[in-house]
């Protein structure tokens, strides 16, 4: 068996800087896929621009707003254990997993993927903003989120091994609901990826360009066999404030990076746009 990857620009629409790169590096790789944010502010624009391309976005269900933006209101109507007082998504993803109503976040997947398919994008897979979805803090909404993928025919992003992910040491609560979801998704017949992999921020700001670009050439080694995905947030500098956006600059830079695309060919991986 061969190993495949699924190389994909998540947060498309979170600003609008950054549309167009990404489309670029679509077209030109190596990127192969892209999620879109529905309630995001360039969402509108995000859509527009990847339809005009030929582009199909996967949903990147978004079910809690950012810590410095301003705060983004869900999609479906009367989601009041989404929100805040102001009718925001709460920004803190603990407090949407203590309040979330399983009823309301399923209702406002559905609310996203027909926004996607009212702006003329057919995605074929949905994964999850900020992980809400995976219950990574207590509350999953995963069976929910699969019988959905199912019902419209979606692959979904869980990895059938999450040690890549997770690392060694995960919770032995949260590998049990792991473990189950898959379970879900083998008897639904939903397509999952072999593995996924990503550096969170707080990670990647160790260490400057060169440290974060070591890492991600680490874990191409890491691959198992079959289909994997790895994932970044890439903007163009400035676009995003903070060091979040110093990371996503990085991200776009190794995506641009003759060494990063040397290590995609000695590592033998097949880029593809799903799994």
């Amino acid at each position: 068996m061969s190993r495949r990857l699924v190389l994909t620009a998540d947060d498309l629409g979170r600003e609008a800087a950054g549309v167009g790169p990404v489309l670029e590096l679509l077209a030109g790789g190596p990127l192969t896929a892209t999620t879109l944010i529905p309630v995001a502010p360039a969402s509108g624009q995000a859509a527009l621009a990847c339809r005009a391309a030929g582009v199909q976005p996967r949903l990147h269900v978004t079910l809690t707003s950012e810590v410095g933006l301003a705060g983004w209101r869900p999609l479906g109507a009367d989601h009041g254990s989404l929100t805040d007082p102001a009718g925001l998504l709460h920004t803190d993803p603990r407090v949407l997993e203590e309040r979330g109503e399983a009823a309301e976040v399923l209702a406002e997947v559905a609310a996203q993927w027909d926004w996607m398919r009212a702006q003329g994008l057919r995605p074929t897979g949905l994964d999850s903003h900020a992980g809400t979805l995976y219950g990574l803090h207590g509350s999953s909404w995963l069976a929910g989120a699969l019988r959905f993928c199912a019902e419209q025919g979606l692959a979904f992003r869980l990895p059938r091994d999450p040690t890549l992910f997770l690392g060694e040491g995960a919770d032995g609560a949260l590998l049990a609901r792991h473990a189950q979801a898959v379970r879900y998704a083998d008897t639904w017949g939903v397509r999952l990826p072999a593995a996924i992999v990503s550096r969170r921020a707080e990670e990647a700001r160790r260490g400057g360009y060169r440290a974060l670009r070591e890492d991600y050439l680490r874990l191409l080694g890491r691959l198992p066999e079959g289909t994997s995905e790895l994932f970044l947030h890439p903007a163009p500098p400035g676009a995003v404030a903070g060091a979040d956006g110093e990371v996503r600059g990085w991200e776009l830079r190794l995506l641009r990076d003759p060494v990063f695309h040397r290590a995609l060919d000695t590592e033998a991986l097949e880029l593809v746009a799903g799994w």
